[in-house]
């Protein structure tokens, strides 16, 4: 397998969805801007959309994914009863649990978003888009487990695809209550759940070549079952220690007007680059990892983590920088029409330029993780992201009522570095890592190459300021040219320095 093309096809789909969602969040502001409407909505899909992430980002594959291969090892017959003991009890739990928030709404809501009790408009939109969008949960949790199936054989497209079906009908939801003058919020809600349902289906679809659910009304929970579910808790708080913090910073902006749309609007931004850098390199590695891992082939396991961390670097770091550059022209650019005014733009920008600074930590935390989830250690990665998110949560509540909304990725970003750091010294400490010199010195020459194209940048955009301003309605065309430009240069300089070359990044 190379990691470099394997990874290439996870992004290229990746790549697409987010494209299809930043075009759905251009019209949600247009049409929506930063209203009530908005808010509500995005309460409400915030809970089963950071399911979502938990589950289908990477999270669950890394307790499923060396549970599944371990038993596949044993017998395609012990594969599949795994796989669908694994399907039948996420099946009865999550319809529970969907039955008794359905029940619960009203409580469930104000656990995520407090602040909008002192608005009972407000509260009602967001039990009842709530209500609407729970259900999503259970059909991408059983996508997940699918995906899972499929990466395990090396397959990526159809994992990294499905999610495109959410913003496709999404759009569509969009436009069409536009054009028929339904309520639009309401309408994004029902073509939650919608999407949910068709993803599934198309994940059935391109699984049954290697696996087919057979549904049982009682089956043994045994022993692989209890050690799988025992890996699995941890590891979704682990490995979704970004998207947690993220939640949190929901639940404390929601006490100030507007925030929950701007920090949504950031993080949208700058997650493209986290699906590609991070979750994308993490979701090609666990699987070859672990195989890797439980064979003893120690070169192979030190090869697959080098070129893996020298992989999300040279993809994260120009993303940093870029952000940081360009953060307040990239929301006018994609975010800056209709009700979406210019005092939405600075504070969306100005939370973004706090993500950016974290971008690299973000990827870097979904790759390190799986180098204990592949050792089926999840336990320490559980305690790293304990400690993780109650940073954020001390400096999110201590000093938010000083500095507002923009206190929430400032904390987010300090807590995630963090996490990087403690990973870095625990597997150096543990004997797990261990560097190459030449992922020291092409980590060097992705920093250079990061510093070249900035200043192309910062450059091309003080020469273009003119199209760029707000009022200009083709401000995100010429966007598009510098970023794309930008990149093109990246590209080029990596590649004469010998860094993104796919024979580079082949695992034998």
């Amino acid at each position: 397998m190379n990691l470099l093309s394997s990874t290439s096809v996870f992004g290229f789909y990746t790549l697409i969805s987010r494209v299809l969602g930043y075009l759905r969040d251009i019209l949600i502001a247009i049409f929506l801007g930063t209203t009530i409407y908005a808010d509500a909505f995005f309460v409400a899909f915030r809970l089963p959309n950071t399911f979502r992430r938990l589950f289908s980002e990477g999270t669950f594959n890394a307790a499923f994914i060396p549970s599944y291969a371990e038993q596949r090892l044993k017998g395609k017959d012990k594969g599949k009863k795994f796989a669908d003991d694994v399907f039948n009890l996420l099946l009865y739990v999550l319809i529970v649990l969907i039955i008794i928030v359905e029940i619960f709404t009203p409580f469930v809501v104000y656990l995520i978003a407090p602040g909008f009790y002192e608005n009972s408009e407000k509260i009602n939109l967001a039990v009842e888009f709530t209500r609407i969008t729970f259900p999503f949960l259970l059909f991408v949790s059983l996508s997940s487990l699918l995906s899972g199936i499929l990466n395990t054989n090396n397959k990526f497209a159809a994992a990294a695809a499905a999610p495109i079906v959410l913003n496709v009908i999404l759009i569509l939801s969009l436009i069409l209550s536009f054009y028929f003058k339904l309520n639009i919020a309401k309408s994004l809600s029902i073509g939650v759940t919608l999407s949910g349902i068709l993803q599934f289906l198309i994940l059935i679809i391109f699984t049954k070549k290697f696996y087919f659910p057979s549904l049982k009304l009682f089956f043994n929970y045994g022993k692989n079952l209890k050690n799988f579910f025992k890996k699995l808790l941890p590891s979704i708080f682990s490995s979704g220690i970004t998207q947690i913090n993220i939640l949190i910073g929901t639940i404390i902006a929601s006490f100030q007007s507007g925030a929950v749309s701007y920090l949504y609007y950031a993080d949208r931004i700058y997650q493209i680059n986290l699906a590609i850098a991070g979750i994308a390199v993490g979701t090609v590695v666990l699987p070859n990892l672990s195989k890797s891992i439980k064979l003893g082939k120690e070169n192979s396991v030190n090869l697959i983590q080098n070129k893996s961390l020298e992989l999300s670097l040279a993809l994260s770091l120009p993303a940093s920088f870029g952000l940081l550059i360009a953060s307040e022209h990239i929301v006018s650019g994609l975010f800056g029409y209709g009700s979406f005014n210019k005092e939405d733009v600075l504070n969306t920008s100005m939370a973004l330029t706090f993500f950016a600074v974290g971008v690299p930590a973000f990827a870097l935390v979904k790759v390190l993780s799986n180098f204990y989830f592949a050792r089926d250690n999840t336990k320490t990665p559980f305690y790293i992201s304990f400690m993780s998110m109650l940073i954020n949560i001390i400096i999110s509540v201590s000093l938010f009522k000083e500095y507002g909304f923009i206190i929430i990725p400032i904390a987010t970003t300090v807590s995630t570095w963090f996490a990087a750091f403690v990973y870095f010294i625990l597997l150096k400490k543990d004997k797990f890592l261990f560097f190459q010199n030449r992922t020291l010195i092409n980590s060097l020459k992705i920093l250079a190459a990061s510093a070249l194209m900035c200043f192309f940048l910062y450059f091309g955009l003080e020469y273009f300021e003119d199209k760029l301003e707000y009022s200009y309605n083709f401000k995100l065309i010429y966007l598009l040219i510098m970023i794309g430009l930008s990149a093109a240069i990246y590209l080029l300089i990596t590649n004469l320095l010998g860094i993104l070359k796919l024979e580079s990044y082949k695992l034998k």
